[in-house]
């Protein structure tokens, strides 16, 4: 369970005893709405490359946009193997604003290939998994 859906329901179980108590319920409403959380809105999270020739490198930008009330702080980008570098945005994403995480494959082994990058951030669900596929030919 993500730390903000903790955080909801200790609020959540908190309600009865803040409303048996006369508390105006628009009050605590405005209060759950200020919890900060950062929200990845990803454009496409798999990218076709179709065909490419053995011993190339092909790049792919992923691009997001943090549409949370806090700053989306990315702590780690890791590619399932050698043949993928990445790359991302390094400074906080306000809210707002866009960032990229960016995979580089380089193509060696002939056939049909996918790849993954992970992305690990200050979000609800923490990480998610980003992926490249397509076909490496001679």
């Amino acid at each position: 369970m993500s730390k903000r859906t903790l955080i909801i329901l200790g609020i959540l179980m908190a309600s009865a005893s803040v409303i048996s108590m006369g508390f105006n319920v628009k009050q605590f409403s405005e209060a759950i709405s200020t919890i900060e959380s950062a929200i990845f809105d990803w454009e496409e999270t798999t990218h076709n490359f179709s065909q490419i020739k053995s011993g190339t490198s092909v790049e792919h930008k992923f691009i997001f946009k943090n549409t949370g009330n806090a700053p989306l702080i990315i702590s780690a980008v890791k590619a399932s193997c050698g043949c993928t570098v990445a790359d991302y945005s390094k400074d906080p994403v306000m809210p707002g604003a866009e960032g990229f995480v960016k995979a580089v494959y380089t193509a060696s082994t002939p056939g049909i290939f996918t790849k993954t990058v992970t992305v690990t951030a200050n979000t609800d669900d923490e990480q998610i998994v980003l992926s490249i596929k397509g076909e490496v030919i001679e």
